[in-house]
């Protein structure tokens, strides 16, 4: 579960303005949509105007900066709106501000801009003057974005939580565009296609790793300017790199300054406590039956996408938004018209956003990070999906990671928890992820959930990646999985990036890297992870209970097919025989047991030749080694630029 709390916490200062540049091209979307344009603070030559929606307010006023922070009220709009506005001579970029509200009973109380392009850097709660000027070099990335992103593309994530990836040497944050050119380098070394930042809006509190929203069109200040971070995806595309952005529409804090009975009322939360209050994370919820909160969130949503040029969202917590109980003890929970635990209202909001995004931007990503069952999470809304283009798959994620941490000796009777996943795994267009998630509160690494000794844990981390590289879907890796990180991921210090230097560790890091080249080169591993033609079982003679054989299929026009083999225990499998659907010679593409990647050397000599006997349904058949916890590649296809084994082994310090 994604860290929820939201105690205040002493944060680092302010990063430096970035360059400036032309606008951005104007954005096709509805104009209830893009209120951005309008509320909050924009500068010109003259001044600042500044507009706020606080319907129920008896008076607003801006205090900052430019009036030495003495209340100038603003003007109610004439046309109902609910909406206060007005222009301050002299107020520039730069300058800190908030807004004054006075309810209709009770004192008055200071709020910060929901639409600021800017924050004060935690634990300051002001909002800041902004522009969003930047000269973006990515324009190759952008023309060529929707061949990148298709979803028969390769899409190998790399996720990232900024402030504890790499710190500088006296402990103090990088900047974002520092930040940027270390991953790009990084991620070119480590073959990933894209990097997934976990939410960079502003929260207040750092440990909530940013799930707990105060500014939710204002980069964290912790990292720099909004012009830093625009270097950041810029930098990454121009190596070609795509970015995916944390995005967090199911609930925010109550922090004084937020969003939380922002006018005196209940007016971005749902009033009804059973609908507004969640217990499990001592946060708000939106209320999705306002239209202003969904052009509030849609808004934000587009506007991400297009200021900042990020390539999709995932987006966070999908299931608290669809269950009205989701995390609820019995007789906590509001029920909807029909008597059912569906939220019908947030289920709505799902559909415009992805209807809204895709309408503006039909090369991005919307990918849901959903856990229950809900049917048609990644289907189009006019077949009665939410319109998400891709899920994470959790439930792989806990079967597989279960599996994992069996003993080796116990693996043979649970086989089903491998399996399982490849009898839905093409009910939804699915995201493999091995996240952050798993690797925090007293669950351990993912090095240390394996059982064994070190060379065994090595091992069994390897062949832990490999399946996964090989099982239908996209892949999602937390940083410092790519070398073993030994430790549990924490966010007050960095990844333990000298255990790169160990041999294992730097073995495991290489593997992770011919993965990804592999899977980008051969197109049987990606084409078709989202069609069932693209996978069969692989028939197999005597096949040991903790062995699996499967073949990925690109399809017509590509070259062959590729053959996965995996064996989940310390002892090799002399003399497996494979069913084959042709003769020649099957060459070994990648070998998890090999000893560049710290392995025992154990093999086929680099590749079989299939045999005219019959195995399963295929006339030819390999008579093959299965190394100890590994999982080999083979193909009978023409040379795809296979990856060398020399692999990684380099790190930007």
């Amino acid at each position: 579960m994604t860290s929820r709390s939201t105690t205040p916490q002493r944060l680092a200062t302010r990063g430096a303005s970035g360059p400036a540049s032309a606008p951005q091209p104007a954005l096709h979307a509805a104009p209830h949509h893009l209120a951005f344009g309008t509320l909050g603070a924009h500068a010109d030559a003259r001044g600042t105007r500044f507009a706020v929606w606080a319907p129920n307010a008896r008076g607003v006023a801006v205090i900052g900066d430019f009036n030495g922070w003495h209340p100038q009220a603003l003007e109610p709009a004439a046309d109902g709106s609910g909406r206060w506005h007005g222009f301050v001579e002299g107020a520039v970029p730069g300058q800190y501000y908030k807004y004054r509200i006075q309810p209709q009973e009770g004192p008055s109380f200071d709020k910060a801009d929901p639409y600021a392009f800017r924050a004060e850097c935690p634990p300051r709660t002001a909002s800041q003057i902004a522009t969003l000027d930047y000269a973006w070099g990515d324009g190759a990335w952008m023309a060529q974005r929707g061949t990148r992103q298709a979803l028969d593309a390769p899409m190998s994530i790399y996720e990232v939580h900024l402030g504890s990836w790499q710190r500088a040497d006296d402990g103090s944050y990088l900047n974002y565009a520092e930040l940027g050119r270390r991953l790009a380098a990084h991620c070119e070394t480590m073959g990933f296609t894209h990097v997934e930042l976990m939410p960079v809006a502003e929260h207040p509190f750092y440990g909530s790793w940013g799930y707990q929203i105060t500014s939710y069109f204002a980069p964290s200040a912790r990292y720099g300017s909004p012009q830093d971070l625009m270097a950041l995806v810029d930098t990454l595309h121009q190596h070609g790199i795509g970015v995916l952005l944390d995005w967090v529409p199911s609930h925010f804090p109550s922090d004084a300054h937020g969003l939380g009975r922002f006018d005196g009322t209940c007016l971005y939360e749902h009033e009804d406590p059973r609908r507004g209050f969640h217990p499990q994370w001592n946060s708000l919820i939106f209320n999705y039956g306002r239209f202003e909160v969904r052009d509030f969130l849609i808004g934000n949503a587009l506007f991400w996408l297009q200021h900042y040029h990020f390539d999709g969202l995932r987006v966070d917590a999908v299931a608290s938004l669809l269950y009205l109980d989701f995390g609820r003890e019995p007789g906590q929970s509001a029920t909807n018209e029909d008597g059912g635990n569906q939220n019908l209202q947030a289920v709505e909001f799902l559909r415009q956003l992805n209807i809204a995004v895709y309408a503006a931007f039909p090369d991005v990503h919307m990918v849901a990070e959903e856990s229950s069952s809900w049917c048609g999470v990644s289907r189009p809304v006019e077949h009665a999906g939410l319109g998400f283009g891709m899920k994470w798959n959790m439930g792989w994620m806990n079967d597989t990671l279960r599996y994992a941490k069996r003993p080796h000796f116990y693996r043979e009777y649970h086989r089903d928890e491998l399996c399982f996943s490849f009898v839905y795994a093409f009910n939804e267009n699915f995201v493999l992820p091995l996240s952050h998630d798993e690797v925090v509160y007293g669950k351990g690494s993912l090095w240390g959930r394996q059982p064994g000794d070190d060379w065994q844990r090595a091992a069994g981390l390897r062949a832990l990646y490999g399946f996964m590289w090989g099982h239908p879907g996209k892949k999602l890796l937390f940083m410092g999985g790519e070398f073993g990180q030994t430790e549990e991921w924490h966010h007050e210090r960095t990844l333990d990036w000298h255990e790169w230097a160990v041999p294992r560790h730097a073995g495991v890091a290489r593997w992770v890297a011919d993965l990804n080249r592999l899977y980008r080169a051969w197109p049987a591993l990606h084409r078709r992870d989202f069609d069932a033609e693209g996978f069969s079982w692989a028939p197999t003679e005597a096949e040991p209970a903790t062995a699996l054989a499967f073949f990925r299929h690109a399809g017509p026009g590509a070259q062959g097919d590729v053959l996965v083999l995996c064996n989940f225990t310390p002892a090799p499998v002399p003399g497996l025989r494979v069913g084959v659907p042709r003769a020649g010679r099957w060459r070994e593409l990648l070998n998890g047991d090999a000893l560049v990647y710290g392995g025992s050397g154990c093999g086929n000599l680099g590749g079989v030749l299939a045999e005219a006997r019959p195995c399963g349904h295929h006339a030819h058949s390999l008579q093959l080694v299965l190394p100890p916890l590994s999982v080999m590649f083979f193909s009978d296809g023409a040379d795809a630029a296979a990856p060398s084994s020399s692999g990684a082994g380099h790190v930007h310090p």
